[in-house]
């Protein structure tokens, strides 16, 4: 269906949209990266493409689409850091990041929604503003972008390494020493819920740091799907809860992994680190006499160790 407009007053062509159909400025974000918004038969490539007074609209509105189903937002999520470029937030276990056919249940851009942010759309819809994403039993620091500039300036820093995050994990056994684990990874060709390490997978690099008892830190060199879990499996470890790698009957919840410290360069220039405290049934789990400042200055003790992974 073409929906014509005349612009009564000159102003960014995706407020005048968002105002005349009632919608939001992401969904006419869609409809322009879809080519669906035409300016004096010209098709427009940016919102914020400047309308002059009876300048010719032309937006080309799909068939609706099936409904689809809405879940309530039950829980909140901790904000640890924002401005009006982005916002780090400390992720709950349980919660999944961001909606998929398999998923019923609310998530984290379900509460995005709910709190009414203007987030990026570089990623869709589904997606808005996530830059990188933990999986749903693991906690910790996450970072989300208002726009779409902030967005891809972020992703860059993820494919360079320039953004990181420190984990920290309970082990069924405590790690002897530091260890760098250079092995790839590839999908498990005898059961494809897991990953593995495959002498034909992609490049995977993780340093695992011990810290205190079965508490152990690691940092990760690349993103590949599991690859704590992977390289913690070929050093003869697992991960408390986690029944995938590890003993299929725990009694730990859930995957005791958490994303404690996430270090990356903010648009205006200054290096941020963010750090994210662990949640009630992280903190439960901890080896007695353990002190703070070993779990409060991971960037500082794996300053010692980060020449294990430095290549030969």
């Amino acid at each position: 269906m073409l929906k014509t407009f005349v612009a009564d007053k000159s102003g960014r062509v995706d407020k005048f949209l968002s105002e005349k159909l009632n919608v939001s400025r992401n969904q006419i974000e869609q409809l322009i990266k879809h080519s669906l918004v035409k300016v004096n038969s010209k098709p427009v490539k940016k919102g914020g493409l400047r309308l002059q007074q009876n300048d010719t609209v032309e937006v080309e509105l799909k068939k609706a689409e099936p409904q689809k189903e809405q879940y309530s937002v039950d829980f909140d999520i901790p904000v640890l850091y924002e401005d009006e470029e982005l916002l780090v937030i400390n992720k709950p276990p349980g919660v999944v990041v961001h909606p998929a056919p398999s998923v019923k249940e609310a998530t984290l851009v379900d509460w995005l929604k709910s709190k009414n942010y203007r987030l990026s759309t570089i990623a869709g819809e589904e997606r808005f503003g996530i830059v990188h994403r933990i999986d749903k039993d693991t906690s910790g620091a996450l970072v989300i972008a208002k726009n779409n500039k902030t967005h891809e300036f972020l992703s860059a820093q993820l494919k360079d390494k320039s953004m990181g995050r420190y984990y920290l994990m309970l082990l069924n056994e405590p790690l002897k020493d530091a260890v760098c684990v250079d092995k790839p990874i590839a999908r498990n060709p005898k059961n494809r819920l897991k990953m593995a390490y495959v002498k034909e997978g992609r490049e995977s690099k993780t340093l695992f740091v011990p810290v205190f008892e079965n508490l152990a830190a690691a940092k990760l060199f690349t993103g590949r799907t599991h690859q704590i879990r992977v390289h913690l499996s070929t050093l003869g470890r697992y991960i408390l809860g986690d029944t995938l790698y590890g003993k299929k009957e725990q009694k730990t919840p859930r995957v005791m992994l958490h994303a404690r410290e996430i270090y990356f360069l903010h648009p205006r220039g200054e290096k941020l680190s963010i750090i994210a405290p662990v949640f009630d049934d992280f903190k439960q789990n901890l080896p007695k006499g353990l002190e703070n400042e070993k779990i409060d200055n991971l960037s500082g003790l794996f300053t010692a160790y980060n020449g294990l992974c430095a290549k030969k």
